[in-house]
């Protein structure tokens, strides 16, 4: 079983600057639950108990929405709005939190190494909070059902369309059965004419604890550069094989400006107090 969880949320969200100059990027809402809190429900929907956030500085409004605070509690309390007070608390108890830093930007692949002691030696889930999975079933329970067949690593796939393919890590793998690939290679934002499919690698894996020992090779060798979570895979792959599943479900990638307005868009139709006047709405709306 599959009892953690690493959630890497270090990064400075540069691409939605202002916004992001003084709260963290997966603080910002979708409708109205951060991006952060979406990742979360997603895990603890999956039956992951223990969630690990590897923050830096400026990321305490996460631990925040994660902890009680006792001032708004008790205010909804006094003003008898007790459906609010209701949504607010169970929010603490979604799951046991822990928190770890990265001292500096060193790469997605350092900010999941600094949470191995917490993890210990099992398998862990890691997500990023770029990548938002609207799904019947949650993208990482998916990726677990992979990893209970079949023992290693596994890593999230989407086909892209090719125009995209330069801007993604893309898999050379092999087709095991339906949706499930042997991954042979991953290509870092081939060329088009370069790559060897459309599969690219989103956000989410479920990892065995040789990726944090090739992890920790890779760091002496890159000292004053970035330690990427795709060499690791890269190097595993000399010795273990790496599995890859083409998740059912729509992705938003809510680390860009249009993703993020996707997202809010489809999220906010489906929202049982806004939905039927945020849809009369956006068909009344005139575009020029």
């Amino acid at each position: 079983m599959i009892k953690k969880a690493i959630l890497p949320v270090a990064g400075f969200g540069t691409r939605f600057l202002p916004a992001t100059k003084a709260q963290p990027k997966e603080m910002l809402p979708i409708v109205d639950k951060p991006i952060i809190q979406y990742l979360v429900e997603e895990v603890v929907a999956a039956g992951i108990e223990e969630i690990i956030f590897v923050t830096g500085r400026g990321k305490r409004s996460i631990e925040d929405h994660f902890d009680h605070s006792f001032e708004l509690e008790y205010n909804l309390v006094e003003k008898r709005k007790h459906d609010l007070l209701k949504e607010i608390y169970k929010i603490s108890k979604l799951a046991k939190f822990s928190y770890v830093r990265q001292p500096s930007p060193r790469g997605d692949g350092d900010a999941v190494f600094r949470a191995r002691e917490l993890v210990g030696n099992e398998p862990c889930a890691v997500l990023f909070g770029d990548d938002l999975v609207d799904s019947e079933v949650p993208c990482i329970k998916q990726l677990m059902d992979v990893y209970e067949k079949y023992g290693d690593s596994v890593l999230a796939l989407e086909q892209v369309p090719e125009k995209d393919v330069s801007r993604y890590g893309i898999v050379d793998s092999i087709l095991l059965e339906k949706r499930t690939h042997q991954i042979k290679d991953i290509i870092e934002k081939p060329k088009l004419e370069e790559a060897p499919s459309n599969l690219s690698i989103v956000g989410k894996y479920i990892i065995t604890p040789d990726v944090f020992d090739t992890l920790e090779a890779l760091i002496p060798a890159k000292k004053d550069d970035e330690i990427r979570l795709a060499d690791a895979f890269k190097l595993l792959l000399r010795k273990k094989p790496i599995y890859g599943y083409e998740f059912e479900g729509k992705r938003y990638d809510c680390g860009s400006k249009l993703g993020f307005l996707k997202a809010t868009v489809d999220f906010g139709l489906k929202h049982p107090e806004i939905n039927e006047g945020f849809k009369k709405y956006l068909k009344n709306l005139k575009i020029s």
